[in-house]
């Protein structure tokens, strides 16, 4: 798909130095001073236009000079401007404003030099005046469209990914709410329905009475269902994080964020519910500051703090950046357009977020920050098995 782009756009330059020569040629035809010196002039500045999307520096410098070189032997009409107001045109459009306005100045400066100083001259030379404002505006206008363009589509992507992510954190919150309640109300019934079945088996047994066949029934059943459930639960937990902190970063970053991250203290296992909760807060905040920050850059911290606890030696309450020890610390900043007078609503991601970290008995902090830009930063306690 792409090929086919450049094998169109490679044609479309061609056709349109043709269309210029063209022309160029067509009307210095009709001139009967003109020379095969003046028809090569025109002829080479025309086709270097079509080498103006690779080069275009180049091309409005050739076709300034090849064009300025015509108008200076040969005095031929306002057309002889249309290599040059091409090349201008295409300067403007990549960004370089002032060589474009200096290739037209000098083509306008060779024109007005050698014509004839008459009234008629003058209203041509005008006239160019006009049509290199045009070219030069033009070109303007078609760089910040192609440029809203290319906004407007990355927009699209990024939001279209954040949706996706969105969509896939609330279903993995639901599977896990849903497993959270069979597990609570199901498990504990039917683990007291085969506890007493088995009460009573043992008990017939042991009076050497028959066991009727429906109590086996039963507890072969609740033994079933047990197992049923196990695996129903572990399917609907399945929705574990499969990578780490730093996978999220380096997706970020491939994405387009400018995103850094720094690991500090003593890196370890951590406990699973607190692995879990870390994964999806640095991935909150990522996700936020992809869709609310704009071009901002954004600084990652996590902090293990120590486990070296036994040195009486040591002040191990704090450390170097003052955050407590036997917690795990994670501060998201960015420096984008939050604004501290005007905090956001929160949605279901940092609702989400505060809800994980409290049931972890952690502490979390979302706000804008006072010198711009939005930070999240929470605690989550790493306890003994940390």
């Amino acid at each position: 798909m792409s090929g086919r782009q450049v094998d169109r756009g490679r044609l479309a330059d061609v056709v349109l130095a043709a269309v210029v020569g063209a022309l160029g040629t067509a009307v210095a035809a009709f001139d009967d001073d003109t020379t095969a010196l003046d028809h090569v002039l025109v002829v080479l500045a025309s086709a270097a236009l079509a080498f103006h999307r690779a080069a275009p520096r180049a091309v409005l410098a050739a076709a300034t000079v090849l064009g300025t070189a015509y108008v200076v032997h040969a005095h031929p009409g306002p057309l002889s401007a249309l290599p040059v107001l091409g090349a201008v045109h295409t300067a403007a459009r990549v960004g370089h404003r002032g060589l474009a306005a200096a290739g037209g100045a000098v083509f306008l400066a060779g024109y007005v030099a050698t014509g004839p100083g008459t009234q008629h001259a003058a209203e041509r030379a005008g006239l160019l005046v006009g049509w290199f404002l045009c070219a030069v505006v033009t070109g303007l206008a078609d760089r910040n469209w192609q440029a809203y363009l290319r906004q407007t589509e990355q927009r699209a992507l990024e939001a279209e990914r954040t949706r996706e992510e969105a969509a896939l954190r609330r279903a993995g919150e639901e599977r896990l709410r849903i497993a959270r309640e069979l597990h609570d109300s199901l498990t504990h019934s039917i683990s007291i329905v085969k506890l007493q079945a088995g009460v009573a088996v043992h008990l017939a047994r042991k009076r050497g009475d028959e066991v009727p066949p429906a109590l086996l029934a039963i507890q072969e059943a609740s033994g079933e269902a047990m197992r049923e459930l196990r695996s129903a639960l572990q399917v609907l937990r399945a929705d574990e994080p499969t990578g780490t902190p730093a996978l999220l970063v380096e997706r970020a970053r491939a994405a387009g964020l400018a995103v850094e991250l720094t690991v500090t203290g003593d890196e370890r296992p951590l406990p699973r519910a607190v692995d879990r909760a870390a994964y999806r807060i640095v991935q909150e905040a990522l996700t936020n500051a992809a869709r609310h920050a704009g071009p901002a850059k954004v600084r990652v911290r996590i902090d293990y703090g120590t486990r070296n606890t036994t040195d009486p030696t040591v002040d191990h309450t704090t450390d170097h950046t003052g955050d407590r020890m036997g917690e795990l610390t994670i501060v998201v900043d960015d420096d984008g357009a939050a604004d501290p007078d005007r905090p956001p609503v929160p949605g279901t991601g940092l609702t989400g977020m505060h809800e994980r970290v409290s049931a972890l008995g952690g502490t979390l902090r979302a706000a804008p920050r006072a010198e711009g830009g939005f930070s999240v930063r929470a605690r989550l306690p790493l306890g003994e098995t940390a």
